[in-house]
Parts: C-alpha cells; sequence; structure tokens
C-alpha cells in the first residue's frame, strides 16, 4: 500500500518496482517518438548521421537516441546589413546600410550546405553591396535606388540559391554622406539652379528679338502702322506730365513732334 497525498494506490501482489520501472522508461520513450512542429517550421531528420529529409508541419515519429532532428523556420527574417563606408565610382565617400529580406526555401539545403545560413547570408550582403556601390557614381545612388536595390537582390539570390535560401527583397535604407560633401553637393545645387535661371532668361531674350524682327519687318512693310505705334507710344508717355521727351529734331518725325509740342504750349499760354 502506497499512500500520496491522502489518496492510496494499491500495487497488485504480482507487480514489482522493475515492472513499474520498465513502464515507465516506455511511457518515456513513446514521449520522445512523437515530435510536433509548427504551421511555418520543417524538421530536418538525421538517423545514425544520415539524412532522411524533412518533415512537419503537424505530429510525426522519430526513433530516440537514433534520430537527431533539426528544426528550420520559413517565416521571412528581416537582415539587417550595417552601415559602411564606400567609396563610389566617381571617389565619393559614402555611409551605406540596407535590410535584406529572405527566407528558407529547402530546409534540407539550409542545414547540409552552409554551417549557419542567417550569419553566411549577413556577411555575402555587406560584400555585395559595397561591392555593387562602388560600380556606380553617387548620383546613380539617389536617382536609381530601385535599381541598384533590384540588382542586390539578384546577385545575392543566385548566391544564396544553392543553400536553399530565397531573397526576396532588398532596400538601401540610408546614404549619408561627410559634412565636407553635403557643402559641396549644395553649392552644385546652387550653381545647378542658377545656370537654369540664366538659360530661361537667355531663351525669353532670344525669344523676344525673334518677335522685335519680325514686328520690325512689319513696320517697314507698312509705315501706315508705323505711324500709329509712335503716336500710341506718345500717347502712353504723355500720361506722365512730368517727364521730357527728347528727339532727333532733324528726322521727319522729331520735326513733326516739335511743331505739335510748340502749337500745344502756344495755346496753353494763350
Amino acid at each position: 500500500m502506497l499512500v500520496l497525498g491522502g489518496a492510496s494506490l494499491q500495487v497488485g501482489p504480482g507487480a514489482s518496482i522493475g515492472s513499474i520501472i520498465l513502464i515507465i522508461i516506455i511511457l518515456i520513450i513513446v514521449a520522445n517518438m512523437v515530435k510536433i512542429v509548427k504551421e511555418y517550421e520543417r524538421a530536418v531528420i538525421f538517423r545514425l548521421g544520415r539524412l532522411l529529409g524533412a518533415k512537419g508541419p503537424g505530429v510525426f515519429m522519430i526513433l530516440p537516441f537514433l534520430d537527431k532532428i533539426t528544426i528550420v523556420d520559413l517565416r521571412i527574417v528581416a537582415l539587417d546589413v550595417p552601415k559602411q563606408g564606400i567609396i563610389t565610382k566617381d571617389n565619393v565617400t559614402v555611409d551605406v546600410d540596407a535590410v535584406v529580406y529572405l527566407k528558407v526555401a529547402d530546409p534540407v539545403n539550409a542545414i547540409i550546405k552552409i554551417q549557419d545560413y542567417i550569419n553566411a547570408s549577413s556577411l555575402i550582403s555587406q560584400t555585395t553591396l559595397r561591392d555593387v556601390i562602388g560600380q556606380v557614381e553617387f548620383d546613380d545612388i539617389l536617382t536609381k535606388r530601385d535599381e541598384l536595390n533590384k540588382k542586390v537582390q539578384n546577385i545575392l539570390d543566385e548566391i544564396t540559391d544553392p543553400w536553399g535560401i530565397k531573397v526576396s527583397s532588398v532596400a538601401i535604407r540610408d546614404v549619408s554622406l561627410p559634412e565636407v560633401m553635403q557643402r559641396a553637393i549644395a553649392k552644385q545645387a546652387e550653381a545647378e539652379r542658377e545656370k537654369r535661371s540664366r538659360i530661361i532668361i537667355s531663351e525669353g531674350e532670344m525669344q523676344a528679338a525673334k518677335n522685335m524682327a519680325k514686328a520690325a519687318e512689319s513696320y517697314a512693310a507698312s509705315p501706315q502702322a508705323m505711324r500709329l505705334r509712335e503716336l500710341q507710344t506718345w500717347a502712353e508717355v504723355a500720361r506722365e506730365k512730368n517727364m521730357i521727351v527728347v528727339t532727333d529734331s532733324r528726322s521727319e518725325t522729331g520735326e513733326a513732334l516739335g511743331t505739335v509740342l510748340a502749337a500745344t504750349k502756344k495755346s496753353q499760354q494763350r
């Protein structure tokens, strides 16, 4: 008779301590035989060192003490590529960091082909990013970032494919410049804006000159139109009472204008 917490357990006369121990051992072995992996996991099984394959998700059985399992997570991993100084093709030093999104496509290869696929992917991402940025100019980093992301992704995907790794996307997160380069780029941007303003002004002057030339041709073909334009100009000038008009008296227009002004003055005096 055994008493456990006030409850009595009757052990039959035929039972022995050895049988109880054996039953306990069998229960432990059965418990170790049953394994459960989640929907986003796979179990890579080795039996006496030889690969059996990957199982999961759900419940499966293994042989205790003979089989060894390694759980592989199939979810996407966001791999942070640390910031590193890179010299571009036009000798500009920039600090670039990125994020690489990858996942395990083949759990068997991710275990047997590479020792630590996370660390290996991180190192190859840093090297690839440095190589790609070093082959382009600084302006391309700012204006063609999507193309660079795609290029880095294709290179990484090709390298990691034998490892059973799929690179889903790459994003260059930040591009930092030294303070000296920032001032130089600001001066360059200011000069570029000044250049554009001068080009716009010169194009306007060129268009105005062409229009003036066309107007001169029209006036030359029609002296009456020229005369009407001249009278309109004097009317506009006459609106300002404090203005002094200086004209060439030797020309026909100047002589006529002098006569008109003299007559006007005499009438005002009267």
